[in-house]
């Protein structure tokens, strides 16, 4: 298969040419948000160290400044939105560099963007949410709720979500590749996204082990649909987006991007040249990686899926149905854990995503109940990694020491 499918797979992924992108001296803004936005209330657990953080002093915002600026001179980043809360710290939020290459606009914190396999944790709350209602089962096999899927009646909704199915991954096809790339506004249905995936056989039995595949969540998407009798976008919109209060977060019918955004700079094209992303069509990534948002919205998101608690207090999820989500059997990835539509790495718990022209970062640290938030318009790698994980790896190293987010380049290599 070809190196730009594989890194489609990802794309929708959570989570990843050379082509070279023109940044001009990354200049910092620095925005300061109101201590009172919400964030779920959950008490840290206690470390051995009592400080799981380091305060965000000026030195110690000028070591972030001077990291950042260094990585997106090194790796050709267009433009980086960074945001880290903690209740006691201080708080950081900076951008650099530009929104638009072509008109020089510059980055800024209000910007929407592409959040890709971040997407899975909405869908994957949906259906939580309706496990919560007695409306699943977790443990319901998905033939079920959708037929003709290889294997499906043994693949249960909890594997799916879990990256645990076997199936195989669409993103992953060289056909879908070349039907992607060569119209990138063409629109994709999720039964054309499944049938790329069900032409190849399945590549283990079912809980056998951990492999990423979009292809799972395609299906938890008609599971919802199904369950609920509500298309994905609509449900997600009523029941998680109005409850938590992302005003600014959408699942896109369409190409549609609302203003201000910033242009996404991709090199997963026909002819390997960089292009603006902008207006494709995100239907292709659907349940797994179609939505979209921005750094304040994300900076809420962040600790209410980490503990299935409302910013304004209550539940989002109940907290039976969340600790089954938080348990991360082990995985091939150093570290790091793999529960039901989530990551835990080295203790920072959510999601990154990545589809053509964009990457995002958001996660959260219980412990110091701390918050990061990275957006970024490329997903152009950097010496073979995802630059978000770079610039997360980085950030981490110097704020949480201990807790490094040091993900891999090939989470779900197998």
């Amino acid at each position: 298969m070809s190196h730009s499918s594989t890194r489609l797979r990802r794309g929708a992924v959570v989570v990843t040419a050379a082509g070279m992108l023109m940044v001009p001296a990354a200049g910092g803004t620095a925005v300061t948000l109101p201590p009172s936005a919400p964030v779920a209330a959950d008490p840290p657990s206690p470390s051995p160290s009592g400080d799981e953080v380091r305060a965000l002093t000026p030195a110690v915002q000028r070591q972030l400044d001077a990291t950042v600026q260094r990585i997106m001179r090194e790796a050709d980043i267009p433009g980086v939105t960074v945001g880290l809360w903690t209740p006691d710290k201080g708080q950081y939020v900076r951008s650099f560099g530009v929104a638009d290459k072509s008109t020089g606009r510059m980055m800024s914190p209000d910007l929407y963007m592409r959040i890709g396999s971040e997407t899975k944790t909405f869908t994957v709350t949906a259906l939580l949410e309706l496990a919560d209602q007695g409306r699943v089962g977790l443990d319901d096999t998905i033939d079920k709720y959708v037929s003709g899927v290889p294997n499906g009646d043994r693949i249960t909704l909890r594997q799916l979500a879990g990256m645990r199915s076997g199936l195989f991954n669409y993103s992953e096809d060289d056909d879908f590749f070349k039907a992607l790339t060569s119209d990138p506004q063409r629109p994709f249905t999720p039964q054309q996204l499944l049938d790329y995936a069900f032409r190849h056989p399945v590549l283990f039995p079912p809980g056998e082990k951990f492999d990423y595949s979009n292809t799972n969540l395609i299906l938890l998407g008609l599971v919802v649909e199904k369950a609920s009798g509500m298309p994905l976008a609509d449900y997600i919109q009523r029941h998680v987006l109005d409850l938590v209060g992302l005003g600014h977060t959408l699942f896109p019918a369409g190409n549609e991007f609302p203003e201000p955004h910033a242009q996404g700079y991709t090199d997963q094209t026909a002819t390997g040249k960089v292009e603006d992303s902008a207006d494709w069509n995100p239907s292709w990534g659907w349940a797994a990686g179609a939505m979209i948002s921005n750094l304040q919205d994300l900076r809420v998101w962040a600790p209410t899926v980490a503990t299935g608690r409302l910013p304004h207090g209550g539940y989002l999820i109940s907290p039976a149905i969340q600790r089954q989500r938080l348990t991360t059997p082990a995985t091939p990835i150093p570290g790091a854990g793999y529960g039901l539509g989530i990551f835990d790495v080295q203790g920072w718990i959510g999601h990154n995503g990545s589809l053509p022209g964009y990457e995002s970062l958001t996660i959260y640290l219980p412990s110091a109940r701390a918050t990061l938030v990275v957006l970024l318009n490329t997903d152009i790698n950097y010496k073979g990694q995802e630059p978000s994980t770079v610039l997360g790896d980085a950030i981490t190293t110097i704020v949480s020491p201990d807790h490094v987010f040091n993900l891999p380049a090939e989470p779900a290599a197998r």
